[in-house]
């Protein structure tokens, strides 16, 4: 097994209506609710040596510009209309992944244009939950290697 390493905090932001996970068309989105996700996302960043937080989307990225290694992002529903997160995101010089629990592109039309999606490093969609593993993942790798 390799040797741990402090890589640095990351930011994780979830959009709105991510606290109704689990209660919210669980057909789609699955019965696992969002602090369920956070306390899965810090038990991984433990072990791959990295932390998270999550607050206020804009602000939080804004904040993060000097005090972060990479930032995980769900904007849910500002996924389609937010050029603000956009605009917050072009300040950074650390790598975002884009996560959506469902596959956005197979959603209805106005869900499959993701105003980030060009400026994230990368784009994470379909998986459900598992999603924000695979974010953590890739981002410790990203963030160890660079």
């Amino acid at each position: 097994m390799g040797q741990s390493k402090n890589t640095g905090n990351v930011l994780v932001i979830h959009g709105p209506n991510l606290n109704m996970l689990g209660k919210r068309e669980p057909e789609l989105y699955g019965n696992t609710t969002l602090d369920e996700i956070n306390s899965e996302l810090e038990k991984l960043g433990e072990k791959l040596g990295l932390s998270n937080h999550e607050g206020a989307i804009v602000d939080k990225i804004q904040e993060s510009v000097a005090l972060k290694k990479g930032i995980i992002i769900n904007p849910a529903a500002y996924t389609h209309t937010s050029i603000a997160i956009r605009d917050a995101l072009l300040l950074l010089d650390i790598p975002v992944i884009e996560v959506h629990l469902s596959n956005i592109y197979k959603r209805e039309s106005f869900r499959q244009r993701s105003m980030i999606s060009d400026v994230a490093t990368a784009q994470i969609a379909g998986f459900g939950v598992k999603g924000y593993d695979m974010a953590l993942e890739a981002l410790a790798e990203m963030i160890q290697s660079g």
